[in-house]
């Protein structure tokens, strides 16, 4: 059939072409977004064995996401005197490991507020899924912190905080601050890899895939079912 009106087609498309069209159609790959982690480290002197431990097992943050989708991640960490430093964002393991082994730690106060006002900026610009913090300590005001992680929860960006040793203060305002959030805060052994190994597995398949992710992740039995199990039990539900 033909039309003289010219916003209309001069033709009807035959079964040929139509099937053509869907071919070509469903050959273009669909890329899902990839989740987005903010990896932050206390740097501080204190954190020294502990920071070794997490340049050996980042690796498991990309392993953990990569079956779901994949995913960028991009370390902070602070230390002495008034440092705190980004790294661009990166995805795979071994630009992350070069970055990370070529920090030392200095002696220093924390600095978890600068952490958190930053990865709030980020989240602003363009979503984080989660944001990881590995620390001991905490020698700030604890409402301005308690202010940046409300924020952060109300944009979705969840904080997940893993309190080495066996500081009261650090352990309540780490757990306040994964409350306001939306995240969780997690104690872990520093001499234990497999236990942080699982938490920050559990973590980046959250970030790459949500909570049905999350859950297959812990579906592997062991270690990672008891971190899923301890972050599933305080993580707020969407």
């Amino acid at each position: 059939m033909t039309s003289d009106d010219p916003k209309l087609p001069r033709r009807l498309s035959t079964a040929d072409e139509r099937a053509a069209f869907l071919a070509r159609a469903t050959a273009v790959p669909v890329t899902a977004p990839r989740g987005r982690l903010i990896f932050a480290l206390d740097a501080t002197a204190s954190r020294e064995p502990t920071w070794d431990l997490a340049c050996q097992i980042q690796g498991e943050l990309f392993s953990a996401a990569g079956a779901i989708g994949g995913l960028e991640v991009q370390l902070v960490f602070y230390r002495g005197f008034g440092e705190c430093k980004a790294s661009p964002w990166v995805g795979d393991p071994a630009a992350l490991l070069r970055r990370m082994t070529g920090v030392r730690c200095l002696g220093g106060r924390t600095q978890i507020g600068r952490v958190l006002a930053h990865a709030l900026a980020e989240a602003r610009a363009r979503p984080v899924n989660a944001v990881v913090f590995v620390g001991d300590a905490m020698e700030e005001g604890i409402d301005h912190l308690c202010h940046l992680a409300g924020q952060l929860g109300l944009i979705g960006a969840p904080v997940f905080l893993f309190h080495e040793g066996d500081d009261p203060t650090a352990r309540a305002a780490f757990t306040e601050i994964a409350r306001l959030s939306g995240g969780a805060c997690c104690p872990f052994d520093g001499r234990s890899a497999d236990q942080l190994r699982a938490f920050l597995g559990a973590v980046a398949a959250f970030a790459a895939g949500g909570r049905p992710a999350l859950d297959h992740y812990g579906a592997a039995g062991g270690a990672a079912a008891a971190a899923v199990r301890q972050l599933t039990s305080q993580v707020r539900r969407s």
